[in-house]
């Protein structure tokens, strides 16, 4: 239920936000002069510390041991595989980011795609009493729409720039085999060979120290990103993990810090100038 009171809280913001964009943009060029706006793309790598209920909410899902269909079995009995063993995921992650946006004055908005390297925990051996094992993995990618402010003013060398968004990001799980899954009422699914996702509301709120040498800009930047993630759907069977679990708002919350280089392209206005001269 939280899940879908923030999916529809986000949903909302962002209508209302896109609404006053719209009518800004419209409005007389005394409240705003469009040829001041700046564009700009930056690219952006951060260390990603993950909150001990996310960490626990990707080893207990990802390493879930199921149980095997034995073909052979005519009662359909499920067996409890044994020996196996993965290493665990570590409680951190490389987070990646390309951002798009564009700046009025001292006001910033921007879009921040971010992703991940794929996190690998490799196959302990072929197979297990005559199953085979796949390399457990897992990753997840997503974006954000971010809004600040420089705080220093807008051309200033020293920066500091405060900012929070709203947005969506997607997780994806690879189990370890061909396990059956059953929901609380007793139906049952067989895993595939493939990646399993499940979609989350997203708030992000960071702060940057930036260097301006225009065009170019460096920062350094750290925050924390509020994650709560619906259940897994697995072949149609929404996963009940005994070991783990949130309801259907599974923690995906991280803190970060890490380094960004932006790239800030010129406004109309200074293009202006540049032929006057």
């Amino acid at each position: 239920m939280k899940t879908k009171i923030a999916s529809f809280l986000t949903a909302a913001v962002v209508s209302v936000l896109t609404l006053a964009s719209s009518s800004f943009a419209g409005a007389e060029s005394s409240f705003y002069e469009k040829d001041h706006v700046r564009g700009f793309v930056s690219i952006g790598g951060d260390y990603r510390g993950m909150r001990a209920e996310f960490q626990n909410y990707v080893n207990s899902t990802a390493f879930f041991e199921g149980g095997f269909v034995d073909p052979t079995d005519t009662t359909g009995a499920l067996t409890t595989p044994s020996g196996i063993s993965y290493n665990s995921f570590d409680s951190w992650y490389i987070g990646l980011h390309i951002n798009v946006g564009a700046q009025y004055k001292q006001f910033l908005t921007w879009f921040d795609f971010n992703f991940m390297p794929t996190q690998v925990s490799e196959k302990p051996s072929d197979d297990v009493n005559g199953h085979a094992l796949f390399d457990v993995k897992w990753f997840s990618y997503g974006a954000d729409w971010m809004f600040g402010w420089k705080l220093l003013g807008e051309n200033n060398f020293i920066n500091v720039i405060p900012a929070v968004g709203v947005g969506m990001n997607l997780i994806n799980f690879h189990m370890a085999a061909e396990y059956t899954v059953s929901d609380a009422s007793g139906n049952q699914a067989q895993l595939r060979d493939r990646y399993y996702s499940t979609l989350a509301s997203t708030f992000n709120a960071e702060l940057e120290v930036r260097l301006e040498f225009d065009p170019i800009a460096v920062g350094v930047y750290g925050g924390y990103r509020f994650v709560r993630y619906n259940s897994l759907n697995m072949e149609g069977i929404e996963f009940q993990n005994p070991a783990y679990k949130y309801d259907t708002d599974n923690v995906g919350d991280t803190w970060f810090v890490g380094l960004r280089a932006t790239w800030l392209f010129r406004s109309e206005w200074q293009r202006k100038q540049d032929v006057k001269l």
